[in-house]
């Protein structure tokens, strides 16, 4: 019999061992994903784990089915298949839910990653309340179309605009509800409360991009996406060592920019996005007084009639969009002061108007110190926001995912045998 010492060291033991499993199991999930189907082969090479253990991994995530085996047949059509190894299709689903500035966008996924269902709802809610029944709404008609068990829906994954808080899936601030905070736990109610986790939308821009370079093969470098539109939004993935990348999503359009300033939808004055905004673009070319109160949503035709009056010469709107970029450039600036010269990328509806906005963009940035001393960081405009942040939710949720897998269903297993 153990006296306590032997018994808290035993204890401690095994609880190591459990931990250093399931992070191998998860890094081999992560590699499934990453990758694609794979051979045990690749999979101890892409992870750098033994052959033991990947055998011994991938034999204990099969038997949970979590992961499931194919043959694949050699490619002279002589000798033994290949035996490889891919997610579990059916080993449960994920929501995905983006909330934009007019519509509400659902799309359902099987545990491989293949969208199954998708549909948009447009936005006419006013109140917090109406906005969190329009969701549920479409997670029960989501489920019903597909002829599933809630209870097979593993996670309701959302995104937004606006302020998020770190820890919970909490909406402080947005820009079509404003100061209305939602907290989605309490307010999607038991059947979808506990499982949702929310983001800033252009965090998931950052996440996807940060993907892309690392199925690209080159090394996961920092950098930023800033997202151009209604709002203004900023993400950053920073290199932290040991191939970790932490994400953020500082609040970048409601940063200072000329104190006093123009009138912002946030309520305060002299935010960048009461100068880079679509609603700032109309005031300023418009010449509306700057403490008019800014319109909740701009329709792209009204800002692309500015732009063709800028291409075309007319002062005050190429002044409009000169201004935008000039505080964009700005803004761009204190991120560099603050986490160092890394590329950045711009996305968004208004990169149709690009043109317009680079000279500002690069005169605000040349204003700066860090930036006369290091000079210009790369500037890359990248199209179909929308990919982005899908592919971004796919990313951090299916990670949060394996790693709640299998910290849960394999013990639940051993504990049965």
């Amino acid at each position: 019999m153990m006296n306590p010492q032997e018994t808290q060291a035993f204890m401690l033991a095994k609880s190591n061992t459990e931990l250093v499993r399931q992070q191998n199991s998860a890094l081999v999930l992560s590699v499934l994903r990453r990758d694609g189907r794979l051979s045990h082969t690749q999979i101890s090479e892409a992870t750098g784990l033994s052959s033991a253990t990947v055998s011994a991994i991938t034999a204990e995530l099969e038997r949970n089915r979590i992961i499931e085996k194919s043959e694949q047949q050699a490619a002279a059509g002589r000798g033994r298949p290949r035996v490889m190894f891919s997610q579990n299709r059916e080993c449960g689903y994920l929501i995905v839910v983006i909330i934009s500035s007019d519509s509400l966008n659902f799309s359902l996924v099987d545990y491989a990653g293949t969208l199954l269902d998708r549909f948009s709802e447009r936005r006419e809610e006013r109140s917090a309340e109406e906005f969190t029944a329009a969701i549920s709404g479409g997670l029960e008609r989501l489920v019903e179309r597909s002829s599933l068990a809630r209870e097979q829906v593993l996670l309701v994954s959302l995104s937004s605009k606006g302020l998020v808080s770190p820890q919970e899936p909490v909406l402080v601030w947005s820009p079509m509800l404003g100061a209305q905070t939602v907290d989605f736990r309490t307010a999607l109610g038991g059947d979808w409360g506990y499982k949702a986790v929310l983001n800033n939308e252009t965090l998931l821009v950052a996440k996807a991009l940060q993907q892309r370079q690392a199925r690209a093969g080159g090394p996961t470098e920092s950098l930023a996406a800033i997202s151009l539109g209604h709002s203004i939004g900023l993400g950053i993935a920073r290199r932290m060592g040991e191939g970790k990348t932490e994400i953020s999503s500082p609040n970048l359009g409601h940063m200072l920019h000329i104190p006093g300033g123009a009138l912002c939808r946030c309520g305060a004055r002299g935010c960048i996005e009461a100068y880079a905004g679509f609603y700032a673009v109309l005031r300023a070319a418009f010449e509306v007084p700057l403490d008019t109160v800014p319109a909740k949503f701009v329709p792209l035709a009204e800002v692309d009639k500015i732009a063709v009056q800028a291409r075309g010469g007319q002062r005050m709107a190429a002044l409009a969009f000169r201004q935008a970029g000039i505080a964009l450039g700005n803004g761009a600036s204190r991120l560099l002061s603050l986490h160092g010269h890394m590329p950045i990328f711009i996305t968004g509806p208004g990169i149709r108007y690009y043109d317009l906005l680079q000279a500002g963009i690069e005169e605000g940035l040349a204003q700066t110190h860090v930036v006369r001393l290091a000079g210009m960081p790369q500037l890359d405009v990248v199209a179909d926001e929308p990919a982005l942040v899908y592919e971004g939710h796919l990313g951090l949720a299916f990670s949060r995912l394996d790693d709640d897998i299998v910290a849960l269903r394999a013990p639940m297993q051993a504990a049965g045998e």
